[in-house]
């Protein structure tokens, strides 16, 4: 079974609260981006020689680390646990969506897995049930169980569906090849809850959101990274009506009325991108 996990960009992210766990609660409002990933499954033969009952394949995009502990792997051991009959399978995953883009790639794999084992292999579970799950393995993980622009809260696991639409807008998607710590620019910001809630905010009209729709993460990575800040600015200047980072960075996306040619962020590992979002 095939399926293509998207990502999310976050217009607004503010930081309210720490939390004794350590962690940060938020508030945001996802909205879903068709950049894709694909990813396929199968299951794997009774004879073919595995030490793994997830055999995971990640092509396109390299990425470091142990895939046993990729999400996608994680979705798949988490379900075993309660679904002990569940088969052995190879997954391939061929990454489309950038990495440490503030985009949440690893965590809709995570939930498109989650949805694709439940419909492959008849599991049953319901849409909350699946989110139940997803949020075990990842603040962003549950957002991409119903993919629907939403408002967040906790650490991003407390979802509210909006009735949000940014039908007929360009999105213009610049990720610089620049590495951004997330646990550092965590450490950077004081946390407040902002004068205006975002959900409030992005229910006013597009127009409205470059004066009060905020992303609390900005201040301390542009301080790290002017040149993150630079795409910003560049963005407004040709002609965004609404600019801003997503996540904690490094990508940043602009909201335009036309079309917009992306041809001069063409420094070497920058992933761009113009969509016409429906």
């Amino acid at each position: 079974m095939l399926t293509h996990p998207i990502c999310k960009i976050n217009l607004g992210l503010n930081v309210v609260e720490r939390r004794a766990d350590g962690y940060h609660n938020l508030e945001t409002v996802f909205y879903p981006v068709p950049i894709c990933d694909a990813l396929e499954v199968f299951e794997m033969d009774e004879q073919f020689p595995s030490a793994v009952d997830c055999d995971l394949k990640v092509t396109n995009i390299v990425i470091d680390g142990d895939e046993q502990k990729n999400l996608v792997v994680r979705a798949y051991n988490l379900l075993k646990q309660d679904f002990p009959t569940l088969p052995r399978i190879h997954a391939h995953l061929y990454k489309g969506i950038p990495t440490q883009a503030g985009m949440g790639g690893g965590s809709s794999d995570c939930g498109f897995m989650i949805t694709l084992l439940n419909q492959m292999f008849q599991l049953g579970l319901s849409d909350q049930q699946m989110i139940d799950y997803a949020a075990r393995l990842g603040a962003d993980c549950a957002f991409f169980i119903l993919n629907k622009p939403s408002y967040a809260e906790g650490i991003g696991e407390k979802l509210e569906p909006i009735s949000l639409s940014l039908r007929g807008w360009y999105l213009a998607v610049v990720r610089p090849d620049i590495p951004v710590s997330t646990k550092e620019a965590f450490s950077l910001i004081t946390p407040q809850h902002p004068a205006l809630n975002c959900r409030d905010i992005v229910m006013q009209s597009v127009e409205t959101w470059r004066d009060c729709l905020t992303n609390d993460f900005e201040k301390s990575v542009f301080a790290l990274h002017p040149e993150i800040g630079a795409i910003k600015d560049r963005l407004y200047d040709m002609g965004a009506v609404y600019a801003a980072m997503s996540g904690s960075g490094s990508s940043l996306f602009g909201l335009f009325r036309e079309p917009v040619s992306l041809d001069e962020f063409n420094a070497e590992g920058t992933f761009k991108a113009v969509i016409l979002l429906k």
